[in-house]
């Protein structure tokens, strides 16, 4: 199906000519954008959930005074938070790639590229973060904890 001059996929770039250029803010556009700034924050949270998470392992194992399995769901949420702040790059990268393929514009020359063009770098703040929070839940199931002398 191809779409008329008329049509809303289609905007009159004004240069008399009458040709049309394909509009680069579209609904895929916008929710790639979207996403950016979600996965970032996304990834922030849930890998400092693990510190929580660590928490309350310790907090049941000096109650229960004997050593527990080391949970799992830390080891989910710690890999999680480096795979959305990576998720978040790639995302970022895969929008500028359509809109300077499809549309020849640059990642700010739209309001979606703009958004996701100055979030995405929350994320290359945020993923060393991410990296080191994953550290520390290896460390911290290698180590264990001290259940202290009461026990």
């Amino acid at each position: 199906m191809t779409a008329t001059p008329s049509s809303p996929a289609h905007v009159h770039d004004g240069d008399g000519d009458g040709a049309a250029r394909p509009r680069a803010v579209t609904f895929a556009t916008v929710a790639a954008a979207l996403a950016v700034p979600l996965l970032v924050v996304a990834g922030v949270v849930t890998s400092l959930y693990t510190q929580e998470i660590q928490h309350e392992w310790a907090d049941r194992q000096r109650e229960a005074c004997r050593e527990l399995p080391f949970p799992l769901a830390e080891y989910a949420a710690g890999w999680a938070g480096v795979v959305l702040g990576v998720a978040a790059v790639v995302v970022c990268v895969l929008l500028a790639r359509r809109l300077r393929g499809r549309y020849g514009l640059r990642l700010g020359e739209t309001w979606p590229g703009l958004l996701a063009g100055t979030t995405v770098w929350f994320s290359v703040l945020a993923i060393p973060m991410e990296l080191i929070q994953l550290y520390v839940v290896h460390s911290a199931a290698a180590a264990g904890i001290n259940l202290g002398d009461g026990c």
